[in-house]
């Protein structure tokens, strides 16, 4: 038979107390009540955003190829 488990009593779990008092100091944003249209609206802006930073990468990765089909053209030309 194993013997039972001391209990721990080196720091006892936090009170309410004490989580409200360190989270009373740092004061959160207040919210903010959206419509659906905000909220439709808002992710059209965040996706034509988004597009506009793919298309930049797409425009980036599309000029190295160019480079790169140059030099293998010059390549197997010799």
């Amino acid at each position: 038979m194993t013997p039972p488990k001391a209990k721990d009593t080196g720091s006892p779990a936090p009170t309410t107390a004490t989580t409200a008092a360190t989270t009373t100091t740092r004061q959160r944003k207040p919210w903010v009540k959206r419509t659906p249209v905000d909220i439709m609206l808002a992710q059209i802006d965040r996706l034509r955003e988004d597009v506009a930073a793919k298309k930049e990468a797409y425009e980036t990765a599309k000029r190295q190829l160019e480079k790169l089909e140059t030099v293998r053209k010059a390549l197997e030309a010799t």
